[in-house]
């Protein structure tokens, strides 16, 4: 069976964060949280890189991260624009942003021909979940999947974060998924304000998706397809964005795809807001003292 490969989302600007946090460094020897997630996607048996990022920060970007990588396995980058779009659509006047997680996803389409995980850079997942990811991908199964983290251990403190989240069926599959954008914390729990006004309350112990995803090949062109749906119904809204976890919903719905729900022992942590990265570098100190990571993770 081929390494799966390892595919980073990189190329959101981190406009609530405020600045490029892709390659802010949160490790004691500069690391960043996407050196620490390929540290762990190399352990678990992955054997090539994909980055997604935007061509305006790809000398950046390359020259701070990609650098550490690529004596060490194939990488390669592809570009996520806002012009990139299928035959017959344009982009509308006034648009300033690319169209979300799928269209990010589909611009690896012809560079990734073996089972492959999707990420986000600025997410650490740990060790434990690229380790049922890799296992999914190498068993053979043409089954999706997902690692599912609890909604409460995923919120930020200083404002709201978006979030897929799930429902689960009796055998461990996803039953459905919905984007939420606008999640906030209440105490224990949290609630969503969609943009008509309308209030979902959350117990906080909901599964949710955060971007963990195992997909083979196949997939591509079933997203394709959503991504065109997409444009046909939203493709003249200046903010309209298609997610991977709205794609894959409908994938299931549909019956079209199996995604099972993985479950990983290791607790998610990221950074939203530049508030965030203190306890994302208190984190990662804590894991290093454990013996979890080595103090210099590319000596």
């Amino acid at each position: 069976m081929q390494a799966p490969t390892l595919l980073v989302m990189a190329a959101g600007m981190g406009s609530r964060y405020g600045g490029l946090k892709q390659i802010d460094p949160v490790g004691p020897s500069g690391e960043t949280i996407i050196d620490y997630s390929i540290y762990d996607a190399l352990r678990a048996g992955f054997g090539k890189l994909v980055f997604v990022i935007r061509g305006d920060i790809e000398q950046a970007f390359k020259e701070t991260v990609g650098a550490r990588f690529e004596k060490r396995m194939p990488v390669e980058y592809v570009f996520q624009e806002l012009d990139k779009l299928p035959s017959g659509f344009t982009v509308p006047e006034g648009r300033t942003k690319p169209w979300g997680t799928t269209q990010a996803v589909l611009m690896a389409a012809d560079v990734v021909r073996e089972p492959f995980a999707v990420i986000n850079a600025d997410d650490f997942y740990g060790a434990e979940s690229y380790r049922v990811l890799a296992q999914q991908l190498t068993s053979g199964s043409p089954d999706y999947a997902m690692v599912g983290f609890i909604l409460r251990n995923t919120l930020s403190d200083f404002g709201s974060v978006a979030r897929g989240v799930c429902r689960v069926d009796g055998n461990g599959y996803l039953a459905a998924v919905e984007e939420l954008t606008n999640i906030v914390r209440e105490g224990e729990h949290a609630k969503n304000t969609d943009p008509a006004g309308k209030v979902t309350e959350l117990s906080g112990d909901e599964p949710v998706s955060m971007n963990m995803w195992a997909f083979t090949p196949a997939v591509f062109a079933q997203l394709r397809e959503v991504f065109h749906e997409f444009l046909e119904r939203s493709g003249k809204e200046l903010k309209a964005e298609s997610y991977v976890p709205t794609a894959v919903n409908q994938l299931v719905a549909a019956g079209k795809a199996r995604v099972k729900v993985l479950r990983s022992s290791d607790s998610w942590f990221g950074v939203t807001y530049r508030e965030d990265r203190p306890r994302v570098v208190d984190n990662i100190s804590k894991l290093i003292a454990a013996g979890r990571y080595p103090e210099q993770l590319w000596k």
